[in-house]
């Protein structure tokens, strides 16, 4: 039997999160230097996916992410095929979905966009088809969440990011206007609803366990998949860009207490709050081809599973049982297939999927102090 490949060994969120809760600790310190300007930021949203100022008729959001290591992936596919047509369109949508559904779950609409592009040598930017399917990507993610791409950074590090390599991150900002659309999440409560809105497969978390997959498979990223694509076209699929979709729960009226954007941690992520409930699920995503691979090939089980991969489900929305069918409503106009998969109740900070008899508790879930 093969050794299990569990994400854990490969990125270690236990490793990781206490630097992060950490640098959450020393930058509170920081936060009265907003008042010397007339603004004040939102102390709840600390911690959260998307940090929230109050500037007075409005609050301003920003967000700041990296893409991970899902361009590794393209640049393999790519090599295999080289009169194709470049993923790296598809690979700056990813980066940018990184960022700006991060902006979204506080209802916020993106305005400026900034990119960088850090690589570890010159040579990377000679592949012009490479590098104009970056840019077109970013434009075309940027008029679909209508904001303006304002600049960015494209340093070259060596010694510190490999020779043909690039990390790709960047910072998005946006508002909240009329400060009414503001999703703070401290409205969550008992016998509310939890929907999902599907994922288009695996997005740009797990990519690190995905590749190391790929080097135990024979045919690796040309390995076929049941339903007949191939490992590393399933794993290149585009992640959603929600933010249109939130905007259009608000313009419709829809009572939204909370949004998670289901990343890294998994389905653990939806209880992110910090308020203490039960997370019920009784329904799971659609089963996608690409996670049923992962899970047999990786020789792992539904905990490492769930606990580590979006598994179908891209997002999360919590809301009053009475605004169920308006967010599934919004969802099918934008395109996504949504469902009311559970509900949250009062009791411990746990997240209980039904169907799988498996359950997360707080403790698997360390983000904040």
């Amino acid at each position: 039997m093969t050794n299990p490949l569990e994400y854990s060994k490969i990125v270690n969120y236990e490793e990781i999160d206490p630097f992060k809760i950490e640098a959450s600790a020393a930058a509170v310190a920081t936060a009265g230097n907003l008042a010397a300007r007339g603004y004040f930021e939102m102390s709840g949203s600390r911690g959260e996916s998307a940090f929230v100022v109050d500037k007075g008729d409005k609050y301003t959001v920003g967000v700041t992410e990296g893409l991970g290591t899902k361009n590794l992936v393209a640049d393999a596919v790519d090599a295999a095929n080289p009169d194709g047509e470049s993923h790296y369109g598809a690979i700056a949508q990813d980066t940018f979905a990184m960022i700006s559904n991060d902006l979204a779950t506080t209802g916020a609409a993106d305005t400026e966009f900034w990119a960088h592009v850090a690589t570890g040598n010159n040579e990377w930017f000679a592949d012009k088809k490479r590098t104009r399917a970056l840019n077109l990507g970013f434009q075309a993610a940027c008029n679909t969440v209508g904001a303006t791409w304002a600049g960015g950074e494209t340093p070259v590090l060596s010694g510190i990011i490999v020779p043909g390599a690039v990390e790709l991150s960047g910072h998005i900002d946006g508002e909240i206007k009329p400060k009414e659309r503001y999703v703070s999440g401290a409205e969550l409560q008992d016998g509310d609803a939890i929907v999902l809105i599907e994922s288009s497969g695996i997005h740009a978390n797990g990519l690190s366990s995905a590749r190391a997959l790929a080097d135990r498979l024979p045919q690796g990223y040309q390995t076929v998949l049941p339903d007949g694509e191939t490992f590393g076209e399933s794993l290149l699929v585009p992640t959603h860009l929600y933010s249109p979709f939130v905007q259009g729960m608000l313009d419709s009226g829809v009572e939204i207490h909370r949004q998670e954007n289901i990343t890294g941690h998994g389905w653990r992520k939806l209880m992110r709050s910090r308020q203490e409930f039960t997370y019920r699920m009784n329904e799971l995503a659609p089963e996608v081809p690409l996670f049923s691979f992962m899970q047999s090939e990786m020789n792992v089980d539904n905990a490492e599973m769930y606990g580590n991969y979006n598994m179908g489900a891209g997002w999360a929305v919590y809301v009053p049982q009475t605004s169920v069918n308006g967010v599934i409503s919004v969802a099918k106009e934008h395109g996504f297939t949504a469902w009311h998969a559970g509900n949250v109740e009062d009791g411990p900070k746990q997240v209980i999927i039904e169907p799988l008899k498996l359950a997360f508790t707080s403790e698997t879930l360390k983000v904040r102090q």
